[in-house]
């Protein structure tokens, strides 16, 4: 059985959203790996509550989130750096460990990689934001082959990667209930943040007179505030971020979720939860969410910034099967399978020598 170090993103506590997709990603493997018989510890920072994971928790200040800046910021952390106070926590117990997986979208970790006795995964949660991450992403994958996995293929093209092992994502099916009859209202879930233009299904919603609700962390309350201004008659209610009980008891019932990101997405964590719930994903044609959604079968895919699209798309849900979004969950994202790729890139790199130079 394996030994597994997981350090947490440094942005903000574990179980508040701060994180976005990469605290669903890490709760899933967590568990799953927990469930197979490994030993797990989660270094995360200080007010983390993920109910019955083993959680050593850290104090400092956050860091500041990578999407925010701009591509030639500088490397910059905060006095009392809660990235540095987690990473000499895992420097001090590293021997306890057969591995140590970074989930942190930092330069940090993946600087320090030559200078720990023990391999470190690194899971990395975004595309290309910047080129000193560029840059030393490209060192790490090149010195320690192997060790850089991605979500998706089209998120590795944007460090121009192509060899690196790409793990996709998974959920616990049994936290998603199937509804066959949906309300007439859409669904938005994500962080409320720029990059994922929800302007965009406010505007597509308003337009098809179908009412819209909003999940997700509130990550821009200036941005939030411009939405409702500039759409003040959208039919759209915000409902603040849920719990995943609660977050798909709402998302079951609507016609269809919309993604709409202005940026290349990892993944889309999101579009899977959906499927599983059975409700047809509408997605610009961009990053991770284009190579989840089946065009026509499971959702619709749709030129990117196009709120036409977006409308055409909502006008043609009658055509697509409940039951195959949901068998396209099941086949393509269970948590088992999600365990199964993890566990072998886990074992990959532990056997692999160059990996503990």
């Amino acid at each position: 059985m394996l030994k597994l170090l997981f350090v947490s993103t440094p942005v903000g506590p574990l179980g508040t959203g701060v994180g976005g997709g990469v605290e669903l990603s890490l709760f899933n493997i967590a568990q799953e790996m927990l469930r197979r018989g490994h030993t797990v510890q989660i270094v995360a920072p200080i007010g983390s509550k993920f109910p019955q994971l083993p959680i050593v928790e850290i104090p400092g200040n956050v860091q500041i989130i990578a999407q925010s800046q701009e591509r030639n910021t500088p490397i910059m952390m905060p006095d009392n750096s809660l990235l540095a106070n987690m990473w000499e926590y895992a420097r001090q117990v590293q021997n306890e460990y057969d591995l140590i997986v970074n989930f942190a979208y930092d330069w940090l970790p993946l600087y320090l990689t030559p200078f720990f006795g023990v391999a470190i995964a690194h899971f990395i949660s975004m595309g290309s934001l910047s080129e000193a991450m560029d840059e030393i992403v490209t060192k790490v994958a090149s010195d320690f082959p192997g060790t850089i996995g991605f979500y998706t293929p089209s998120q590795a093209a944007t460090f121009n990667l192509q060899q690196c092992p790409c793990l996709s994502s998974g959920i616990d099916l049994s936290l998603y209930q199937f509804c066959p009859e949906p309300e007439n209202y859409l669904a938005w879930l994500g962080r409320i943040a720029p990059e994922k233009a929800l302007e965009d299904a406010v505007e597509a919603a308003q337009i098809a007179n179908t009412p819209l609700k909003i999940m997700g962390k509130m990550q821009d309350e200036d941005y939030w505030q411009q939405i409702c201004q500039n759409y003040p008659d959208a039919p759209i209610e915000y409902l603040g971020f849920l719990s995943t009980t609660d977050m798909q008891q709402q998302l079951r019932q609507c016609k269809a979720l919309l993604m709409t990101p202005r940026w290349v997405e990892a993944f889309g964590n999101v579009a899977i939860e959906a499927l599983a719930c059975g409700v047809p994903v509408i997605s610009y044609q961009r990053g991770g969410p284009a190579e989840i959604v089946q065009d026509g079968k499971t959702g619709f895919l749709v030129e990117p910034d196009s709120v036409a699209g977006l409308v055409e798309a909502i006008a043609n849900l009658s055509k697509i099967d409940r039951y195959t979004c949901r068998q396209s969950a099941e086949t393509e994202y269970s948590v088992e399978a999600l365990g199964d790729r993890f566990e072998q890139w886990f074992r990959d790199i532990i056997n692999t020598p160059v990996a503990q130079v």
